[in-house]
């Protein structure tokens, strides 16, 4: 098990973890949570042996194998499926150890071990992870480096959920996912066999995926059974009783005072005053619930509502290149009070469809009509990178307020979160969460009709998140969300509208046919998409048509990869068949000549489903190409 005994760590000076333990027992899948900075990534640093504790313990079974997401994405020529291949070690080290061995004796060690390892469904392995995080087949053979930096993330995260280490350590997985990765990712660790300890904050993985919390909160660690949602019940309980124990406490203290103060002067009392000072002392704080209450998010109210529509979009076709529309002969219309949530895998056009309704996008055909003075607000995550470094909030909101008197800006900055010396802090010095808040409050300053929020909960806490549904809820103009966070979408919208295949359509089901639907569909899609290095465009490439190259290509590499997978392995049957070729094996050594046996059964089904890979891919080429 993971034992972590009495443990304090400081960083930069401060106490974070104070004296804490907590016992992870094998096969537990733990949420960790706490409030942004308390500690939770720096106890992950310690678990991994990269940061020294001040003082305790921390404990792992020898053999056990730690696992975590890299801090760098993966880069370079190789395709995506030989990136998350090699993240099993072993595997690699043995197939590359399998191809020049001679030794009779070690090809029946390495082909016998490569059987128990299932070494040999490997690639099926590797391929079903990254189709559920969201490449298709044809993806899965481009190099790494056409892609965008959040996607090279996912491949990250698919090579860590592949290598399936002892102890798997998560933080904030969902930060790179959309909403449908993160349902197949849910559904992925709720199965986990192994160890795993997840930082999020997202409600729903959290009483999807997990079967126990692990609470960082004032310096200590607090385990508690069950889901989130158990979590909070538990926690209002034993907070409602602390606070109900220091009550008592304090009272029973100004008692104990109250009987010294009155007679430590008496002769004949000294002996029980001095025994009431002595109970003092004895007497163990005991800490009440401190409130931490989270700052509220909140939207300005528009100065004018408009009449329905304020968007109306008719037969519009949109994108970045005009032969290759993402989203094509769109029709929609937006109210005054719509709350609409965008479904859809990342690279559907999500993201094209928000700076279309932003006004940011021109169509190509079509026409887009706008009710007089609509005013809307855009938040994307990507405008972090707009933010003056060296200004402060209280600089952002000045330039926006050029001839308002002082106090009436500092109230707006304090609206927006940044109270007192907080508005004059830099923002390279913010935090994700706390930039965050800045950029809501910029998007909304002039009090618009609607808000688009592309990704708003990213590197918000729970309570945030909950701060920001309510923001939303309260607000009267329309709302326009993409979001990978479940809870915002259920809270909030009153529309699911999925943006797929070029097309914008209405959903009529709720989120939880949605999760169905999306899961049954992970590992069966082939489309191929085109998501190439510019961070904030979406440029899908249609499907094509019979017959044409774009659709040849990733066939013929998968034939490519078939054969050269037939020949590997015909090369380590061919070994393992002049070892068993040996004229004593059988009565000299029968236990090896049984490994080598078993080595080759292995090996005769790797080559059958290699053969039929080749003859499906085969198939399919030969019917594209008429």
């Amino acid at each position: 098990m993971l034992s972590i005994t009495n443990i304090s760590v400081r960083i930069a000076g401060r106490l974070l973890i104070d004296d804490s333990s907590v016992q992870i027992v094998p096969g537990a899948r733990v949420g960790f949570v706490g409030r942004n900075g308390v500690g939770k990534s720096t106890l992950f640093h310690a678990i991994r042996g990269e940061l020294a504790v001040e003082s305790g313990s921390i404990t792992l079974p020898p053999r056990w194998r730690i696992g975590s997401l890299a801090q760098e994405a993966p880069d370079g020529p190789e395709s995506l499926v030989n990136i998350v291949l090699k993240a099993d070690l072993e595997r690699d080290a043995l197939l590359h150890e399998a191809e020049t061995a001679h030794d009779p004796n070690r090809i029946a060690e390495i082909q016998t071990r490569l059987v128990d390892i299932d070494a040999h469904s490997a690639p099926a392995r590797a391929a079903a992870i990254l189709s559920g995080l969201g490449f298709s087949t044809a993806d899965q053979a481009r190099p790494v480096s056409e892609f965008s930096g959040g996607w090279r993330m996912r491949v990250a995260l698919a090579a860590t959920l592949f290598s399936a280490p002892d102890l798997l350590l998560l933080d904030e997985p969902t930060n790179y996912l959309d909403l449908e990765g993160t349902l197949w990712l849910e559904d992925h660790l709720a199965n986990y066999p192994r160890t795993v300890i997840v930082i999020s904050h997202d409600r729903d993985l959290l009483d999807t995926s997990v079967d126990q919390i692990l609470h960082l909160d004032r310096g200590k660690l607090t385990l508690y059974k069950g889901t989130y949602s158990s979590f909070e019940e538990q926690r209002a309980t034993r907070e409602m009783l602390d606070a109900k124990h220091a009550r008592r406490q304090a009272d029973e203290r100004k008692r104990l005072q109250a009987f010294v103060d009155r007679f430590k002067a008496k002769a004949s009392k000294a002996r029980q005053a001095q025994s009431r000072v002595k109970m003092l002392e004895r007497m163990k704080p005991v800490t009440a619930l401190v409130t931490q209450d989270v700052r509220e998010i909140t939207f300005p109210t528009p100065e004018k509502m408009l009449s329905p529509p304020i968007i109306a979009v008719d037969d519009v076709s949109v994108g970045y290149d005009p032969k290759k529309p993402v989203l094509n002969r769109v029709t929609l219309r937006i109210d005054t009070d719509d709350r609409i949530a965008l479904l859809g895998s990342n690279g559907n056009g999500k993201s094209t469809l928000v700076k279309l309704l932003a006004n940011k996008l021109p169509p190509f055909s079509g026409r887009v009509t706008r009710a007089e003075k609509l005013s809307v607000g855009y938040f994307a995550q990507h405008q972090v990178d707009e933010l003056n470094l060296d200004g402060s909030p209280y600089d952002h909101i000045r330039k926006l307020m050029p001839d308002t008197p002082e106090s009436k800006v500092r109230a707006r900055v304090g609206a927006i979160g940044f109270s007192g010396k907080a508005g004059d802090t830099l923002v390279k010095s913010l935090s994700g969460g706390e930039k965050a808040r800045l950029l809501l409050g910029l998007a909304t300053f002039f009090g618009p009709n609607m808000i688009i929020l592309d990704e708003p909960t990213n590197h918000l806490d729970i309570d945030s998140r909950a701060a920001l549904a309510e923001a939303i809820n309260e607000f009267p103009g329309a709302v326009i969300m993409v979001s990978h966070d479940r809870y915002l979408i259920e809270a909030c919208a009153d529309q699911l509208w999925v943006v797929a295949d070029q097309k914008v359509e209405a959903y009529d089901g709720d989120l939880d046919d949605y999760r169905r639907m999306v899961l049954s569909a992970r590992g069966m899609r082939t489309n191929s998409r085109d998501r190439g290095s510019e961070r904030d465009r979406e440029r899908d490439t249609p499907r094509p048509e019979r017959g044409k190259p774009e659709k040849r290509t990733p066939l013929k590499q998968k034939i490519a990869n078939a054969e050269a997978e037939i020949e590997r392995i015909n090369g380590i049957i061919a070994k393992i068949d002049t070892a068993l070729a040996l004229p004593d094996l059988f009565t000299r050594d029968p236990k090896q000549a049984a490994q080598l046996s078993k080595a080759r059964a292995g090996a005769a089904s790797a080559l059958q489903r290699a053969e039929e890979v080749w003859l499906e891919a085969s198939s399919q080429y030969d019917q594209a190409t008429g």
